[in-house]
């Protein structure tokens, strides 16, 4: 398992529902134990716990592992900045709510500019 390996060279995610974390660890290029401690570090990763604290990722956690795996491999960022990015990426993320708010934004500035450009 080669830690350098881009996003575009990792295989695709089958479609089930859940996953082990040895699944996951071949999924995404990234060991085991570096998977429980991400566990700690990033809010964001909470796999299903069941029998005996076994863990089962959805493919949710999947994209969200890939996505820690890119910021942390690829893109060079430490833990905290890792984290801080999932965090602000999160806040900002474009949904209904998002969109409504950019277009509210928007109006707001037209009337200003209306107001600046008025004799």
């Amino acid at each position: 398992m080669s830690e350098d390996t881009s996003d575009s060279e990792l295989p695709s995610i089958p479609g089930k529902r859940y996953f082990t974390i040895g699944e996951v660890s071949e999924l995404c290029h990234v060991k085991p134990h570096v998977l429980r401690y991400w566990e700690q570090e990033f809010p964001q990763l909470k796999p299903v716990k069941r029998r005996g604290n076994r863990r089962y990722y959805q493919r949710q956690d999947v994209l969200t592992i890939r996505r820690i795996r890119g910021l942390l491999y690829d893109q060079g960022y430490t833990i905290g900045g890792a984290r801080q990015s999932m965090e602000s990426g999160q806040k900002s993320a474009p949904g209904a709510a998002g969109n409504a708010r950019v277009q509210e934004l928007i109006g707001e500035l037209e009337e200003v500019l209306q107001v600046l450009s008025a004799p």
